[in-house]
């Protein structure tokens, strides 16, 4: 996830220039006109003087004597407007809103109040209160560019994106150097997907303002959106050059990297981002992703335990954390935390997925298809939950049933080769070789690197005679991945089918080789060397397959016909 920063709240201007919409307020409205010179004369020297001060920071106690005093002596729209100034800068936006109030009550044509008077409500959360006194600014001072811009952020803050870029688009036919209004602008357009349009923008909020950190970040944001990576870290390289304290541009610069694969700069960034703000639970939760790439489980573990203690409703957090443990082989811990990220997000697919997946491992074959049941209830276009509800149904022995949800999976995604590898599995399971077969070969021309698809291959081929056939499919399997000590035993029977002892005696030799404790080679290998008259050679292998828990050969050893090597020394 990218952040950005939050849309330009509508600024007031410098102290020397405070009144924002028009160049000053009309004395004429005072309404104490008839006060002695002298009177008059002190009155607006407190004005002038208060009017100095404002927008100085640690001058707004004393704005606000200064107003109280003009307002003893008389009521004044100006002195309203600059106590209101005053409370707003020292937080009580209540105060200030009641003082714009009387300011507006005194001169219902004061656009600086109905603006200012906008800017407190939306600081206060009141959106829709906040565009009236815009609109009511606006009214007055058509020309008011402050007042769209100001208008179209709490459009935007109400979800209105069309809205807002139609006061931003105002704002800049009004003034095309208001570099906010493009920044703005840009925000909105990003929001609605507009990233082309986005990127133009902030362009032109960076031509205006070179020194705009904010829309680096965001156009990088917006690139990074579109694919481009690079040009997205060049973009945060450059906010970062003008904030090296920018703690947004770090983590989106980690995010970018840790995309183009380069995880050890990424937690780089991300460490930097944490160190600038050490309460980003988002930070860590990123750091812990890209050690986990790396192989670094328990590192990630620690990140992701500081993410969930910063903000225990960080659903990825757990979530992530429930990958970790489970690759750990911590099944139990996983369940746990893929149970709080769900707990927090009931819409989280992957997590029902995954915790399923987890029961599966534990045995839990029924609690694994409900949770897979959930994910596809979420998400019915959930191809690994299919296939996995498929393999939960098969462990249990509904064949027909796992059938069903691989054939999902595959009319979802009809290049899922392990889809049809499993569900030709399930078809030799319920005695249709031949429709078996028709999947694997499914599976290994979407991907011929199926290991599992030409073994299973093998098996329907010698299932059904085939036994040459059977021993190309093995052989393709072991080429794929030569420790396949299954495939070596396979091919060995069927090598021993076809009379060729020797032959299944080299690869009995080789899944040994592979597997010392594979009891059943050692039993197969002895019938092989019996075959060719070694009983000295076979009963030893029989005696080391019932030394590795062969209960079959071992009631043979017992038997009438085991005899011959139960008493062979």
């Amino acid at each position: 996830m990218r952040r950005l920063p939050a849309l330009f709240a509508a600024l007031l201007l410098p102290a020397a220039q405070p009144l924002l919409l028009v160049t000053a307020l009309s004395t004429a409205t005072l309404l104490v006109s008839e006060a002695p010179a002298r009177a008059q004369s002190s009155v607006d020297a407190l004005l002038e003087k208060a009017r100095a001060l404002l927008g100085k920071q640690g001058s707004e106690q004393e704005v606000i004597n200064l107003a109280n005093q003009v307002l003893a002596t008389r009521q004044s729209a100006e002195a309203y407007f600059y106590r209101a100034y005053a409370k707003s800068d020292l937080g009580d936006k209540q105060g200030a809103i009641a003082d714009y109030n009387q300011a507006i009550a005194i001169n219902p044509k004061d656009a600086d109040a109905y603006y200012n008077r906008g800017v407190a409500k939306s600081d206060l959360g009141d959106k829709q209160g906040a565009i009236a006194d815009y609109t009511q600014a606006i009214a007055i001072i058509p020309q008011s560019a402050i007042a769209y811009n100001s208008r179209g952020t709490a459009k935007s803050d109400l979800g209105d994106k069309q809205g807002a870029i139609t006061d931003y688009t105002q704002a800049i036919a009004i003034n095309p150097q208001d570099a906010e209004a493009y920044y703005n602008r840009g925000n909105a357009k990003s929001a609605l997907g507009d990233k082309q349009g986005a990127i133009a923008d902030y362009s032109k909020a960076i031509a205006i303002n070179p020194k705009n950190a904010d829309a680096y970040n965001n156009r990088g944001s917006a690139k990074s959106d579109l694919g481009d990576k690079q040009g997205a870290i060049a973009d945060y390289n450059q906010a970062i050059a003008i904030n090296p304290q920018y703690a947004d541009a770090y983590y989106n610069r980690g995010n970018a990297k840790s995309d183009l694969g380069d995880k050890q700069g990424a937690i780089t960034d991300y460490t930097q981002a944490i160190a600038i703000n050490p309460q980003d639970a988002e930070a860590y939760n990123n750091r812990g992703a890209a050690k986990s790439d790396l192989g670094d489980k328990q590192g990630a573990i620690a990140d992701y335990n500081q993410a969930i203690d910063i903000n225990p409703q960080v659903a990825s957090a757990n979530y992530n954390r429930g990958n970790v443990k489970s690759d750990l082989g911590d099944k139990q811990g996983a369940i746990a935390d893929y149970t709080k990220a769900i707990a927090i997000n009931p819409k989280n697919a992957d997590a029902y997925t995954n915790r399923g997946s987890a029961k599966s491992d534990l045995g839990d074959k029924q609690g694994a298809i409900v949770d897979f049941s959930q994910a596809i209830a979420i998400n019915p276009q959930y191809v690994l939950a299919y296939s996995n509800r498929g393999n939960a149904k098969s462990d249990l022995g509904d064949k027909q049933g796992a059938i069903a949800d691989y054939s999902k999976a595959i009319a979802i995604n009809p290049k899922n080769a392990d889809a049809y590898n499993n569900r030709g599995a399930a078809k030799s399971d319920l005695g249709d070789k031949q429709g078996a077969i028709a999947d694997y070969n499914q599976a290994i021309a979407i991907n011929p690197q199926v290991t599992n698809a030409n073994y299973n291959r093998g098996n329907a081929k010698s299932d059904l005679g085939d036994k040459q056939g059977a021993i190309a499919d093995y052989s393709k399997a072991i080429a794929i991945n030569p420790k396949n000590a299954d495939a070596y035993n396979n091919r060995g029977l069927a090598k021993s089918d076809l009379g060729d002892k020797q032959g299944a005696i080299d690869d009995y030799n080789q899944a040994i080789a592979i597997n010392p404790q594979y009891a059943a080679v050692h039993s197969n290998r002895g019938v092989a060397k019996q075959s060719l008259g070694d009983n000295q050679g076979a009963c030893a292998d029989f005696k080391k397959s019932v030394s590795l828990g062969n209960q079959s050969i071992a009631q043979w050893l017992q038997s009438d016909g085991g005899a011959w090597c139960r008493n062979m020394p």
